[in-house]
């Protein structure tokens, strides 16, 4: 079973302010490192076997406090990368909120296109296709993927089977932990958008057999000897429990 965990970058100025996409030159600022800092230290109790990160710096600052305590190496996906917003790119969402594309970007993104860009649709198709395809690497293990908060709404939207013309409900706070396992029944949501403890991810130590086989033994030697029957009270089986009575 694996266990995703897909991780936002953590703040930066453009946060609130500006719709950054793929433009170069965003770093954390101080709140971002800070909250990476800090989720790299949530995560310290789980056995991470492999970091991926979108290629864009803020990811990569994120993914890199967590990996750099680990001594993993930083894997970057351009498959992971935030969606592709077009002539949208840099611009004021003050602006963008008057746009005549707005509405449908907020209602109907299933059929939208951002401008020169693409759409959430096929966001979602390249992000979930990324995804299927680093988790058959790791088919027993935790993996951990930085990203950014609409490539992760439409990831979590797919794998919990919600339309994604209702993706824009779910929320993703900056550094926040999602988590999905992957068992033979489908996807599971374990936990979504989380900030503090993490301690529910942590695996359970496997019983070993040995002591599973030795249990049955463990509760036979247990049981009390018979004592010997006494002169004229009725016979017991040697176990010491008498057979049960049949009703008259």
């Amino acid at each position: 079973m694996t266990i995703l965990l897909l991780i936002r970058h953590g703040a930066n100025d453009w946060v609130h302010g500006r719709l950054a996409g793929w433009t170069p030159g965003v770093h954390l600022n101080d709140e971002g490192r800070g909250q990476a800092a800090a989720t790299a230290a949530r995560l310290a109790l789980l056995p991470i076997e492999a970091i991926y990160a979108s290629p864009l710096e803020r990811t990569v600052e994120t993914a890199q406090a967590i990996a750099g305590p680990r001594g993993l190496p930083l894997r970057l996906v351009e498959g992971l990368g935030e969606v592709k917003y077009g002539e949208w790119q840099g611009a004021e969402l003050k602006e963008l909120y008057k746009h005549e594309l707005w509405p449908g970007v907020q209602f109907y993104p299933s059929g939208t296109r951002f401008p020169g860009g693409e759409t959430l649709g096929e966001a979602q198709v390249r992000m979930v296709t990324t995804l299927d395809a680093l988790r058959a690497q790791h088919p027993k293990g935790i993996i951990a993927v930085v990203s950014h908060a609409d490539i992760i709404k439409l990831a979590v939207a797919y794998y919990v089977g919600m339309h994604i013309d209702l993706f824009q409900r779910l929320e993703i706070s900056p550094c926040s932990v999602t988590a999905l396992a992957f068992t033979r029944m489908g996807p599971r949501l374990l936990i979504y958008n989380d900030t503090g403890s993490l301690e529910q991810l942590k695996p359970k130590p496997e019983e070993p057999k040995e002591a599973e086989q030795a249990q049955p033994d463990a509760e036979q030697a247990a049981q009390p000897d018979a004592a010997p029957p006494n002169e004229g009270a009725p016979d017991t089986p040697h176990n010491g429990v008498e057979e049960p009575v049949a009703a008259p």
